[in-house]
């Protein structure tokens, strides 16, 4: 769509993903003239909820949680209708399912951590170590620690190589998009103790509800949405309509490949690619709100969203999202489905085969720049200004996470300021 007329905004914002809309947020807050635009129909990039024949389905899996700083600085929590997860995960393995729960939220179910079910005395022993130390110590100390891969650290913490293959190995595959646990352990600290201070949960309108309320603070004549941008310019910025709009300054805050397209030279970290199979039953395989992970690592995880949030599905329907590491593939549903008929297996094997054949397959959602590569080291932040007057964020300017891209946000609208003297 063209521009309305008017004079050129002090800032001009590329993206209306959610460091895009903090960015934007932030120097509208400092007084500054804002315009942000972004080429597709709607705010939120990769965070976004599409209704599909009565259900509500996430662009790939999704969670919230709800002890990140930046979230609760910027949104009304109790306005998102939350609804959390169990908080613990259930392990199937070949002894069947178990259950791993946190003795900190469900202390009537002590068992799930005696020694044996789930894990050796040793390993729940070092499992606590850890856990209170990132939960309780001062984050600066995580943050300046020396950065090794996660399965280093595991193994420097006293696991078994059991229990990391039982389960951090399937767990955090689906945590970080990558299952030879390479990921920084900085970030694998600092996702740990934010696991266990906050709460992970599903907006009550689907994840689009977060980056939906943060656009809904912003002046509506702000935002120009299917604005695509063809390239940079010396005045501003040149949109794919051939008009071009000036601003003294340009923040870009678009996925990796467009930034790296409008910014020549600018580094960027590959992306994980993650695609999510959802599945409609006419009952619920499982009936509570829990992930489930394989330690076969046939998938990622699975869960029942409509346990989590009965209003992702209609009446009398239940919504089951499961995940794997890569494209969709011929015959991949074949062989998730056949795992999952194993894994939320209730009865014998042949009412369980019944059971799954009876699934319908609604959509599947294929998302290629879900998450950035974070290997060591990893450095936590970086710098929002590209050149004069040229500014850049996103999560993959920072952590992989909902955290990541608001903060990476913030940055770059402080480096602005201070370049425009505010």
């Amino acid at each position: 769509m063209p521009p309305n007329s008017g004079a050129s905004p002090d800032v001009l914002v590329v993206g209306a993903g959610l460091a895009g809309l903090a960015c934007a947020h932030d120097l509208l807050r400092a007084g500054l003239g804002v315009r942000l635009v972004e080429a597709s129909d709607g705010v939120g990039g990769r965070m976004r909820s599409d209704r599909h024949e009565g259900f509500v389905i996430d662009r790939g899996f999704q969670v919230f949680n709800t002890s990140y700083p930046q979230s609760k600085q910027r949104l009304s929590l109790p306005d998102l209708l939350l609804r959390p997860f169990t908080p613990g995960v259930l392990v199937h393995t070949e002894q069947g399912r178990i259950r791993f729960s946190d003795p900190t939220r469900k202390p009537r179910r002590p068992l799930d951590l005696l020694p044996g079910r789930l894990a050796p005395a040793r390993d729940l022993l070092a499992l606590a170590v850890l856990s209170a130390r990132d939960m309780l110590g001062p984050v600066g100390t995580l943050k300046r620690a020396e950065d090794h891969t996660t399965r280093t650290a595991l193994s420097a913490a006293g696991f078994s190589e059991e229990f990391i293959e039982r389960f951090f190995r399937p767990f955090l595959s689906g945590v970080f998009l990558e299952d030879e646990l390479e990921t920084s352990s900085r970030v694998f600290h600092l996702v740990w103790r934010s696991m266990l201070r906050g709460t992970l949960c599903l907006p009550g309108q689907g994840i689009g509800a977060v980056p939906g309320q943060l656009a809904s603070a912003l002046p509506t004549d702000s935002v120009r949405l299917e604005c695509p941008v063809d390239r940079l310019t010396d005045e501003g910025v040149l949109l794919a309509s051939g008009h071009e709009l000036g601003a003294s300054a340009v923040v870009v805050a678009t996925g990796p490949g467009p930034a790296a397209a409008l910014l020549p030279g600018l580094p960027v970290p590959p992306y994980r690619v993650v695609t999510t199979y959802f599945h409609t039953s006419s009952a619920p395989p499982l009936g509570e709100p829990t992930l489930v992970t394989d330690s076969r690592r046939r998938f990622l995880h699975t869960c029942v969203l409509s346990e989590v949030v009965p209003g992702y599905a209609p009446a009398g329907q239940s919504l089951i999202a499961t995940s794997v590491l890569g494209e969709d593939e011929p015959g991949r549903e074949t062989r998730v489905r056949e795992a999952l008929a194993e894994v939320y297996a209730t009865g014998t094997a042949t009412r369980t085969a019944k059971g799954t054949a009876g699934w319908e397959l609604l959509t599947v959602r294929t998302v290629h720049d879900a998450l950035p590569a974070m290997p060591p080291p990893q450095p936590l932040s970086r710098s929002a200004r590209v050149r004069p007057g040229r500014y850049v964020c996103g999560d993959h300017r920072a952590t992989g996470s909902v955290q990541g891209a608001l903060a990476s946000g913030a940055r770059a609208a402080r480096a602005v300021l201070r370049d425009l003297g505010r």
